[in-house]
């Protein structure tokens, strides 16, 4: 499956989640999440990034709709998987002054 088919399906998925939101609101939403954490606009957001971006908003979908709490996101900047895993990495230590 190619990243435009999957970024479609996921996309197709969230939106069937969220049935009182029109697509535009949608991928204004998904922008706005682009945006806080990764620091990039929708128009920049790479698509691997985007893919990252809709498994976690697919998966604060879930859990909202079953009760749940939403699974933490990462800090802006930090770095996400495909998967929608963190791949935060420690800071390197920093020299004396």
């Amino acid at each position: 499956m190619s990243q435009r088919q999957q970024a479609l399906g996921l996309l197709a998925e969230v939106w069937e989640l969220s049935p009182e939101v029109r697509l535009g609101q949608l991928m204004a939403h998904l922008g706005f999440l682009g945006e806080v954490h990764l620091a990039k606009g929708l128009g920049y957001i790479e698509d691997d990034e985007l893919i990252a971006v809709l498994y976690r908003h697919r998966a604060e979908l879930k859990a909202r709709s079953q009760g749940m709490k939403s699974p933490s996101l990462p800090p802006a900047g930090t770095g996400t998987s495909v998967s929608g895993s963190s791949t935060l990495q420690a800071a390197p230590a920093e020299s004396p002054a």
